[in-house]
């Protein structure tokens, strides 16, 4: 199974309709995104879920942020 992202391709979080955005294909094993392929092209990426938007970023330490 696979996932579609949108990425801007300079590391930058792209928004749905950006004219820079382009479609990556990520794969979906037993549920699971692994987070190297999430981040291959930067450290920040906004997730759509609904009306809202989410940031999900990469720190230094290697961990995790979510934020709205």
């Amino acid at each position: 199974m696979s996932a579609a992202s949108e990425d801007s391709g300079d590391g930058a979080a792209a928004t749905a309709g950006s004219p820079s955005a382009t479609t990556r294909t990520l794969t979906m094993r037993e549920g699971r995104i692994d987070s190297r392929e999430l981040f291959a092209a930067g450290r920040e990426i906004i997730i759509a879920h609904g009306e809202d938007s989410y940031r999900l970023r990469l720190t230094s330490q290697n961990k995790l942020i979510l934020t709205k």
